[in-house]
């Protein structure tokens, strides 16, 4: 049977030249790969008329932000390919959802249910949310749910529906014939224990619906058929075919690389060690092994692996709770291959690193442009930005402010920004909904003042009477600068490498912690701007009675 995908080539639209040639000089990391995809291709055509990109999901908990991160990753080394190469593309998502359920996830209902269905592929499972055909089903359909709020152009792929299709018939079928040739590759990794045991094929139990990790007593490859003790000490004969058997982890990632023909595939650093494996068993099946990228693994708040079956780490929508999809994005942009924790603490440096980038865009050059991530967020085409005021101003502006609603914080920004409003500027709007939710749950809980010693508060006095003398309408600029000169005294100053006296961080973390309950925070010169000088100073005096202290107490 033919395994090919059954995908109609897209075609494509015409590349500008000068676009392309940049592109071909580009360092950021997605072109950089690109071109290494465009070198194997060149070298040995593809089994198709388009490039095959792939992800694969292990459906056995609630899909997390990782797998988010995996399709992200792909969707940008696929754009910048597309920009590289006339070829079409396509990115097939692959769900392993007939692997049996080896352990119950913490972070599910119904825990009785699901260990009464232990071991049986998850599409059999029933699904403890009770919305779905099953387990399986109900974690595919969340996964394509969040790939879907992200506008990823996709195909979604079950192992189910491919195993009992016939649609891997013919590689079962090849894996019977080389039988030997994968176990040869596969009893070295495994310990003596595992080797006494192992085989490459799991067959589904007629007698439980188990999938069951059994050793073969016989494989037929003139037949199609494997035989194996089932669970009542039987022995029992099924053909490989037809949704009966299917592959072990490992043999299955290289058995489906030779099926579809795949040609690009990333997967995280715990893959590595085994990528010798899954190439191995592609090209004993008669298939070329697809080009791979390796990224490191996100982390949760404790620098553990993010984990389905634990639940930890952020879910999708909890970020997208407290932040813009394109600041996830963005996140996942930067430096993939170092890794990085993930936990809310996070979002607000992604959001406005995300704005900055995108203000910039348009000032820059192509070259420039296609290193920055926006473009590569947008597949080419950032939308303009307008953001006069940053994500981590708003949420020190909630602080003091007292705002509880977005009208509260947009009576600071319009006096800030008197031409700004929220219909002119809706992303700043949202911007503003997701900085007092962040507030809320976030930044208030851990806000925690001091008090001021006595040098500390002569400095603010000066500091606020400083205030006081600059005219109306100073820029931000000119109340750093103010801010600047009130922090050159002992103990803040520092000296700079042309011989002048500049500023300590300590100054600045004084404001923060004295003013703001927080040991970092914004330009103080744009907070003061955004806040109001006259309220910076009664903020002051309120720090200086104590009063902010007494509020947190």
């Amino acid at each position: 049977m033919n395994t090919e995908l059954s995908m109609s080539s897209p075609s494509k639209p015409s590349v500008d030249p000068a676009l392309r040639a940049a592109a071909l000089e580009s360092k950021a990391w997605p072109f950089e790969e690109a071109r290494k995809l465009l070198k194997r291709i060149e070298k040995r055509h593809t089994r198709h008329d388009y490039i095959l990109f792939e992800t694969g999901y292990g459906p056995s908990g609630l899909p997390h932000i990782g797998t988010f991160g995996e399709v992200a990753r792909t969707t940008m080394i696929r754009r910048a390919f597309e920009l590289i190469s006339d070829m079409p593309t396509k990115l097939l998502c692959f769900s392993d959802d007939m692997d049996g359920m080896r352990k119950v996830p913490d972070n599910v209902p119904n825990q009785a249910l699901l260990r009464e269905n232990l071991h049986r592929p998850l599409t059999v499972v029933p699904d403890p949310f009770e919305e779905y055909e099953s387990f399986g089903h109900h974690n595919n359909a969340m996964l394509r749910r969040f790939l879907d709020t992200f506008g990823f152009e996709y195909e979604f792929a079950s192992a189910t529906e491919y195993y009992k299709s016939g649609k891997f018939d013919d590689i079962l079928l090849r894996a019977c014939e080389r039988y030997q040739k994968i176990m040869d590759i596969m009893l070295p990794t495994l310990g003596e224990e595992r080797q006494a045991t192992y085989s490459c094929f799991l067959p589904i139990s007629p007698i439980s619906g188990r999938v069951l990790y059994v050793p073969m007593k016989e494989v037929n490859a003139k037949d199609g058929t494997v035989t194996f003790e089932d669970e009542d000490g039987t022995d029992t004969t099924l053909p490989v075919t037809g949704g009966n058997v299917k592959l072990q982890w490992k043999p299955d990632f290289g058995a489906r690389w030779a099926a579809l023909g795949v040609d690009f595939e990333m997967y995280g650093k715990d893959h590595q060690t085994n990528s010798p494996v899954y190439d191995a068993i592609c090209r004993a099946l008669g298939g070329h092994p697809p080009e791979h990228y390796v990224y490191e693994l996100f982390l949760d708040q404790n620098g553990e692996k993010i984990s389905k079956s634990k639940g930890n780490g952020l879910t999708i929508d909890e970020w997208l709770t407290y932040a813009p999809t394109e600041s996830l994005s963005m996140f996942m942009f930067q430096k993939p291959r170092t890794a990085k924790r993930m936990y809310f603490d996070v979002i607000p440096r992604a959001v406005d690193e995300y704005y900055q980038h995108l203000a910039a865009f348009q000032r820059q050059e192509l070259k420039d442009q296609l290193s920055n991530p926006v473009w590569h967020i947008h597949e080419g085409n950032p939308p303009k930005a307008d953001m006069p005021v940053t994500f981590a101003l708003l949420l020190n502006l909630a602080a003091v402010a007292n705002a509880e609603t977005r009208d509260g914080l947009w009576a600071f920004i319009q006096r800030y920004s008197p031409d700004t409003t929220p219909e002119t500027h809706p992303h700043l709007d949202q911007l503003a909904g997701f900085a007092l939710r962040y507030f809320e749950d976030f930044v208030r809980p851990a806000k925690q003042y001091r008090a001021a010693t006595a040098e500390e508060a002569t400095a603010l006095r000066d500091l606020s009477d400083t205030l006081a003398k600059l005219p109306a309408g100073a820029t931000p600029q000119d109340i750093q600068s103010a801010i600047y000169d009130v922090g050159r005294r002992e103990p803040y100053t520092k000296p700079n490498k042309d011989g002048t006296v500049g500023v300590s961080l300590a100054w600045f973390n004084t404001l923060y912690e004295i003013l703001l309950g927080e040991q970092q925070g914004p330009r103080f010169g744009s907070f003061v701007a955004l806040y109001g000088i006259d309220e910076t100073r009664a903020l002051i005096d309120r720090a200086l009675a104590g009063d902010l202290v007494k509020d947190t107490a």
